[in-house]
């Protein structure tokens, strides 16, 4: 089995009596775009400023491509391409001019490499304008390409979706997938905006108060559990609740915008079968898949993401 390309292991980070970080475990596959959720205060910046050095490490270790930060910080960190907040540009300079700037602070970055970073966030046509000209999407672009420059591993990014709409949100997912189908980076990214993180992740780990939670893929996280929530919109709402009291494991009660029942596949059938017998008119049935906000709110027993 390949090795993850990021490991936490026993990561612990203690300010004065306090424990920020527990004993946190962690594995980030390669190849895949890992999100990193918690609520306000759970620890997600202070172990990503860990990962690249900013903040130093209590306990345990972080391995990166199987290079230890705290024992060989530059063979590590080579590995990672980062941006955590917002990425700083020279505004007055043009875009090249900031890659060729950066680029010069790392060895052996080509002409060739950074031609091909452009291409890969796809700001070929405005590269050789100003920064201060360029909106907040191809500003987070432009950090993306200088994060890219020396060929990572992983990448990190801490709220890479802050200030941008919701076009610059898509370009950046869709830039994302890119690089983890075609070039084989990882992406480790924090972000509040889970809506965002369902359709961008294909991993995610959820902590609270500096421990882990849950680690699961996205896929099997929304469909977890057979059953579902599922409303009948109906003509007689109370004759078609009165028509399951004798299904009890359907859960039917009224809802705003029908019946609503916690069913299986098959018991959806079962249950629009009686309706009919009934003499109930059925308008439309609706399965309400839950959203990755519904499952972190019920992990973390309500807590607001943050």
């Amino acid at each position: 089995m390949e090795k993850p390309i990021l490991q936490l292991i026993n990561l612990t980070k203690r300010i004065g009596n306090k424990d920020i970080i527990t004993n946190l475990n962690l594995a980030v596959p390669r190849g895949e775009i890992f999100g990193f959720l918690g609520p306000n205060g759970a620890g997600k910046t202070t172990t990503i400023r860990m990962m690249v050095g900013l903040m130093s490490i209590s306990e345990g270790d972080i391995l990166i491509d199987g290079h230890s930060i705290t024992r060989n910080f530059n063979k590590a960190i080579i590995k990672v391409g980062a941006i955590v907040e917002n990425p700083e540009m020279y505004k007055y300079l043009s875009g090249y001019k900031n890659l060729i700037h950066f680029a010069r602070m790392v060895p052996g970055v080509t002409e060739e490499r950074i031609q091909e970073v452009i291409r890969l966030v796809g700001l070929e046509n405005r590269i050789q304008d100003k920064v201060k000209t360029y909106s907040l999407g191809m500003r987070q672009r432009l950090g993306v390409a200088q994060a890219l420059l020396h060929k990572p591993s992983l990448l990190i990014l801490d709220e890479p979706t802050n200030g941008l709409d919701p076009a610059g949100i898509r370009e950046l997912r869709d830039y994302l997938y890119k690089l983890t189908r075609e070039e084989g980076i990882s992406v480790l990214v924090s972000s509040h905006l889970l809506s965002e993180m369902e359709l961008m992740c294909d991993r995610v780990a959820i902590i609270q108060a500096g421990k882990l939670v849950e680690v699961q893929s996205i896929k099997d996280l929304m469909h977890e559990g057979l059953h579902s929530s599922v409303t009948f919109e109906v003509d007689k709402l109370d004759a078609a609740v009165q028509t399951l009291t004798d299904f009890p494991e359907a859960q039917a009660k009224q809802a705003e915008d029908g019946l609503a029942c916690w069913l299986d596949r098959e018991q959806i059938a079962i249950v629009a079968e009686r309706l009919m017998k009934a003499g109930i008119k059925i308008y439309g049935i609706r399965k309400n898949s839950p959203t990755l906000e519904d499952k972190f709110l019920k992990m973390t027993g309500g807590e607001s993401i943050g």
